[in-house]
């Protein structure tokens, strides 16, 4: 591997900065060495000592804490005179997700109580949170739909009752649907949700849903339903448009219809052999309870954007990312997180000012870059996935991702050579992103730069668990800087003091040097590297 290197470094030396890197001027090394010196010791120690206070109470997602750090570093983007272009005119992207899950959900028919993903479903995300729910009577309505050409509601009086109704939709011959007249389904049999708006705009209390696949759908809804993990999107009440709702087996349907089974069968053929509907009003004694816990993650990912100089590659964009969030407080204990990620949140507040530095002298960058400090990151890398899945720009746009995660300290193999960082992920998508930073590094700062995590058989998979792999999973090139663990490490005695500024400075200025090479090249990098998993 050092030989591959070797060789590879030879050959950028031959051609005066690397056929991949580019070549650079003596001019343009002067700006770059200039506008790099602009990271200092001290600014990083102001920036680090503020965002590490005990004040913002270890930073975790949701928490004031958090709040008051995200606040500090829009306020220094716009000290930086930096736009705004996050939303309603701030420097944020507000990220949320959820977490929606049965606290009590019970259902008995007649006394006979029903075991939830045995006899019956519900997702608890497309239901509101109701108390218990008596029926005496529930109202078979044969399909539910309320169409034109075709409808189950007329002049039925259905306002705080339960309906029964099955799936999909009533066809004649021929897979004629008596909806559309044409063969083959509607939107009232793909769409369930559909049907739920109709309900709830007729004043129904609960839908049940005769589930003709029951033992394939309930092994999927399973899944899901007892799932816990944080999904993205925002709290909805679906009782603003939806009717609670409930997926039963064909047995649960017989158990409801009890005697007037023999009715609803011969409804049902009334309604597929002369399109007309047919009710069913079916006597029973049926108890249901729907209590839910909803558990929400509200952040913010914070924006500071250098727009680009050059018309024709402006709208190319480099995004530089660190994750400014750590684990808050337990109790009384504040878990500050200053080399976690208070660190790498420093570097990149440094590195976007030496940006603005070389644009206020009107050598700005020709590429965009954004700044990006991301929330979430503790909790599953979600402020930079839902930045991945809602981009303020195009992600066939981004050339590429330089993320930053824990650049402060040292580890035990490099206790006496502190002039060094680990480098993971330059060369996973594209080669010339890998030679791009070996040169910045040979020209300007000399460390050691050490790809043991790199490795695709690395047991710690540190590519994979900081936010710049969900850029490189949507095929976007991403490059990881990291000075490896240690004994601090999400421990309440992660502290400033204990913090090397001097490593800290100079890793900051590879960051520098690599983006700005990015940034300035005259064509983007290419993705030439088949992904891994």
């Amino acid at each position: 591997m050092k030989r591959v290197l070797c060789l590879l470094l030879c050959c950028s030396y031959v051609l005066g900065y690397g056929q991949f890197a580019g070549t650079t001027t003596d001019e343009e090394e002067k700006v770059a060495r200039s506008l790099a010196a602009t990271i200092t010791v001290s600014d990083l120690q102001n920036h680090l000592t503020t965002i590490a206070s005990a004040e913002f109470e270890g930073r975790e997602t949701g928490t004031e804490g958090q709040k008051k750090a995200a606040d500090y570093i829009a306020n220094y983007f716009k000290q930086l005179g930096l736009p705004a272009i996050g939303e309603d005119g701030t420097y944020f992207q507000r990220i949320s997700f959820i977490a929606e899950n049965w606290n009590n959900i019970e259902l008995s028919v007649n006394g006979d109580v029903k075991r939830h993903m045995w006899d019956y479903y519900a997702y608890p995300a497309n239901n509101a949170d109701r108390p218990t729910q008596d029926f005496k009577e529930v109202i078979f309505l044969g399909y539910g739909i309320d169409d034109t050409r075709y409808s189950d509601y007329k002049n039925a009086n259905v306002e705080g009752k339960a309906i029964l109704i099955y799936a999909g939709e009533p066809m004649g011959k021929d897979s004629l649907s008596h909806v559309s007249g044409k063969r083959g389904a509607t939107e009232w049999s793909t769409d369930t949700f559909k049907k739920l708006r109709v309900a709830k705009e007729k004043g129904v209390a609960m839908v049940f849903i005769i589930d003709p696949d029951f033992k394939n759908n309930v092994g999927t809804a399973r899944r899901t339903i007892l799932n816990r993990r944080l999904k993205m999107g925002w709290s909805k009440n679906p009782a603003d448009n939806f009717a609670n709702n409930v997926f039963i087996s064909t047995k649960v349907a017989k158990d409801i219809i009890g005697s007037q089974y023999k009715k609803v069968v011969k409804a049902r053929k009334k309604i597929n052999k002369k399109k007309r509907a047919k009710r069913v009003n079916l006597p029973t004694n049926l108890s249901i309870t729907m209590e839910k816990n909803i558990r929400q993650l509200l952040g913010e990912n914070v924006l500071g954007f250098v727009e680009g100089s050059d018309p024709a590659k402006k709208d190319e964009v480099v995004v530089v990312t660190a994750h400014y969030d750590h684990l808050g407080k337990r109790g009384d204990d504040i878990y500050y997180g200053a080399d976690d990620n208070g660190s790498g949140t420093s570097s990149v507040m440094e590195v976007c000012q030496a940006f603005v530095e070389a644009k206020n002298k009107g050598e700005g960058p020709k590429r965009s870059v954004l700044f990006m400090l991301v929330s979430g990151e503790e909790k599953g890398l979600l402020g930079s996935e839902y930045y991945a899945q809602h981009p303020i720009f195009p992600l066939e746009n981004t050339v590429a991702n330089v993320n930053v995660d824990m650049v402060g300290r040292v580890d035990e193999k490099h206790a006496d050579n502190p002039n060094y960082i680990y480098v993971i992920g330059s060369n996973r998508l594209s080669t010339e992103l890998h030679e791009i930073n070996e040169a910045a590094n040979t020209t300007y700062t000399q460390l050691e730069l050490d790809y043991t995590y790199n490795a695709e058989n690395d047991p710690n998979r540190y590519y994979y668990r900081s936010d710049h792999y969900n850029f490189a999973e949507k095929g976007v090139p991403a490059i990881f800087y990291f000075n490896g663990t240690h004994d601090d490490y999400h421990l309440t005695s992660d502290t400033v003091d204990k913090i090397n500024f001097e490593k800290m400075a100079k890793i900051a200025q590879l960051v520098f040097h690599t983006t700005w090479k990015l940034a300035n090249r005259t064509d983007r990098i290419k993705v030439d590297v088949l992904p891994k998993r």
